[in-house]
């Protein structure tokens, strides 16, 4: 049977669920997930790569249609890096000194592009989306964990309180539902 779950004018994370609510039911076999922003269509994607299954998008009248099967569920694939997520709830490492902690994170995050295979994702909340964000010192290091295999993440929400959302320039923007999803399918979560 197929559903159509349609979230056009709905804020994140409400897209995802409805649709991965929508694909967790055992008498649907397709699903055809229509939103209105490219924030829930890279989110609905992400979380179908996630789950493995095949997906087909179709633009139509700035719409995004999103035709998800069920029955093309692709074999594992071997995760040959770690399963830890860092949380960066702050833009700079620590409490005290913030120029200090502006020069710790700085550190923590090169430290991060020297050891490979560790991380699996990067999580950015609060005020950690500024690092991700254009004016950004640390950028080019967390553009070398992306190349690394990293998956980065900056909570859409954040963004837009700080006036950044169209500033991203590494990674992609998260919600709060596949924010805790990725926590808790990793086997360490480490908070900053």
């Amino acid at each position: 049977m197929k559903r159509t779950v349609d979230a056009r004018g709905l804020a994140c994370p409400e897209p995802v669920i409805m649709t991965k609510k929508a694909l967790d039911s055992h008498d649907v076999s397709e699903v055809l997930a229509i939103v209105d922003n490219k924030a829930a269509l890279e989110n609905i994607s992400r979380m179908v790569k996630t789950l493995n299954l095949e997906s087909m998008i179709e633009e139509q009248d700035g719409s995004f249609y999103i035709n998800i099967v069920k029955e093309e569920l692709q074999p594992e694939k071997d995760n040959l890096r770690g399963n830890t997520v860092v949380l960066v709830k702050s833009n700079v490492l620590g409490q005290g000194d913030d120029k200090l902690g502006s020069i710790l994170m700085k550190s923590f995050m090169y430290t991060l592009t020297q050891i490979e295979g560790e991380i699996k994702t990067l999580i950015f909340l609060n005020s950690g989306v500024l690092l991700t964000t254009s004016g950004s010192e640390l950028i080019d290091h967390i553009k070398q964990l992306e190349i690394n295999g990293v998956e980065v993440l900056s909570c859409g929400t954040c963004l837009d309180f700080y006036g950044m959302s169209d500033k991203l320039e590494v990674g992609k923007v998260g919600n709060m539902y596949s924010i805790v999803e990725d926590m808790l399918h990793s086997s360490k979560v480490i908070v900053l």
